[in-house]
């Protein structure tokens, strides 16, 4: 007991000693340093209090859009940054990386998406079995509206054909998406009139007329990320292998990335006034609280806690197990990611800003963060692989239906797959739980019962798919470091070398140039 209390004691002192040393400056330094981050942490706080504040006030639908204008801004500005700065990143950071150190680090990438996916789907599975938050009557919620079908085959098939999009200018504002027609069928059929008559055998035909469903092309408004991304690393790669041919390509792509950056960093100035705005309206704009009912309110709970154990418990638990290093430091450097997150719901509209936090305040090398995150925003969805599996329980134990093991694996598989799917825009996840309520027979229509509390879900498993994109970055920097190292050794060696090439041309070129000016003075004086 003595030496604790001693070593309590001395470790107050230090402390105290520590505190007494702050200077004036020391102060003003980790205020200039950490200004972006304050000013968001405030703008949340302030958004929160004056959204509650104007909720009394029962603003209409029009003041509450020109309420959150600026807000509106924000996402329209970091939305125009994206594509550029997930094109560019994809193709330098290829670039700078051979064939085969790419390919370890996308095989470790890849392990790392299917780990944390996989982990994330049955945390949701245990939770919603444990707390069973759809005991009760479905007559607690209100009215339901009707969802498109879609069949989880032609969602896959999908997938595959906007991996490789026919028109890249078209991939920037539209994706492949299958719908559904009708069309009339005729079928002739023979009746033989033997079996009731066996003196006189007549045939007569018949023909009738029947309707199908059958799928048909078509496109939906937005970014084909996943297409974008398969394109870039592929050009990459060739932009790579080709060399000194292909440098005047990789210096242009270099230095549209930074241009990019630049662009993100003033943006950031605006970040705190647009977030502010865009949860205050939010909170102007929901229902009301006390109407939602238990089953809803225990949903909500239920997701949350799930949301929490993933991001707070696992993915800081396989970062410090894999690094053996503090997690939450690291946590520290993506705060004003995971608040941009947080504020804009929008992982592809939150990615400039995990580019910065990364790679200015965690020092993650570019060449991982370029390669990781623009793969990790478009595939990587731990938080909504998670949502979708604990929602297809929950609406499963609404309807008063049992889940057998096999469906379980069904929904795990599913939701691990629609999450792949699941496009870095507000509210996707609930496009891709239709396939997922399909894949087991669950009633579709019965997402709109949980459309009351999405909207700020959505923001908490933004929250979560950003957390785990960044991790995922740091862990693979941490495994590829020796790759990195033989790079940069590479690297060094072959700038030298292209010098001492160089060396000797630059002279005869100075000489020749020399002796020119020479006889050109020597025939003036002439």
């Amino acid at each position: 007991m003595q030496r604790i209390r001693e070593s309590i004691h001395i470790r107050t002192m230090k402390a105290k000693r520590k505190v007494e040393e702050i200077s004036k400056e020391d102060v003003q330094a980790f205020l200039k340093k950490n200004a972006f981050v304050l000013f968001t942490v405030g703008a949340v706080v302030v958004g929160i209090i004056l959204g509650f504040a104007l909720r009394p006030y029962k603003m209409s639908y029009r003041e509450v859009k020109y309420f959150s204008f600026p807000g509106e801004v924000l996402m329209r500005m970091l939305q125009m940054l994206v594509l550029p700065l997930l094109v560019s990143s994809l193709i330098t950071g290829m670039a700078a990386l051979d064939s085969k150190a790419s390919g370890k680090m996308g095989m470790r990438a890849v392990i790392y998406y299917m780990t944390t996916t996989i982990i994330a789907v049955f945390i949701g599975i245990i939770i919603v079995l444990i707390i069973h938050p759809g005991k009760g009557s479905k007559a607690e919620f209100g009215k339901q509206q009707t969802i498109e079908q879609v069949s989880p085959a032609d969602a896959f098939l999908d997938l595959i054909r906007n991996m490789f999009p026919p028109n890249l200018v078209q991939a920037c504002t539209q994706q492949f998406k299958t719908r559904y027609g009708k069309r009339k069928v005729h079928v002739t059929i023979t009746v033989n009139d033997t079996i009731f008559n066996s003196t006189n055998a007549t045939q007569e035909v018949m023909e009738i007329t029947r309707e199908e469903v059958i799928p048909v092309p078509g496109q939906v408004n937005g970014v084909n990320a996943l297409g974008l991304v398969v394109f870039s690393m592929c050009f990459g790669l060739i932009i790579g292998n080709m060399k000194e041919q292909g440098q005047l390509l990789r210096d242009f792509f270099d230095s549209l990335n930074d241009a990019i950056m630049s662009l993100v960093a003033i943006i950031m100035w605006y970040a705190p006034i647009g977030i502010l705005f865009l949860i205050a309206g939010k909170i102007v704009e929901m229902d009301d609280l006390t109407q939602m009912g238990g089953q809803l309110g225990m949903y909500t709970i239920t997701v949350i806690i799930g949301l929490l154990i993933h991001g707070v418990l696992i993915l800081p638990m396989l970062y410090f197990v894999i690094t053996r290093q503090n997690p939450f430091i690291f946590i520290a450097g993506l705060l004003q990611a995971l608040i941009t997150a947080l504020g804009t719901s929008s992982s592809s509209a939150t990615l400039p800003v995990t580019f910065k936090c990364l790679e200015e305040n965690n020092k993650i090398d570019k060449r991982i963060t370029r390669f990781i995150l623009p793969v990790g925003a478009t595939i990587n969805m731990d938080g909504t692989a998670l949502y979708e599996a604990l929602a297809a329980i929950f609406i499963a134990q609404v309807n008063n239906m049992e889940m057998n093991f096999g469906q379980i694996i069904t929904i795990s598989i599913t939701a691990t797959a629609a999450s792949i799917g699941a496009a870095g825009i507000p509210q996707a996840g609930l496009v891709t739980m239709v396939i997922v309520l399909t894949s087991v027979g669950l009633p579709t229509d019965d997402i709109t019962l949980i459309i009351a509390v999405d909207w700020f879900l959505d923001r908490l498993r933004t929250t979560t798919n950003v957390l785990g994109d960044s991790i995922g970055a740091g862990i693979v920097e941490f495994l590829s470091r020796h790759e990195l190292r033989s790079k940069d050794v590479e690297m060094g060696n072959s700038v030298l070398e292209e010098k001492e090439r160089k060396k000797p041309y630059k002279l005869i070129s100075q000489d020749s140039d020399l002796e020119n000016d020479r006889r050109t003075h020597s025939e003036s004086n002439m």
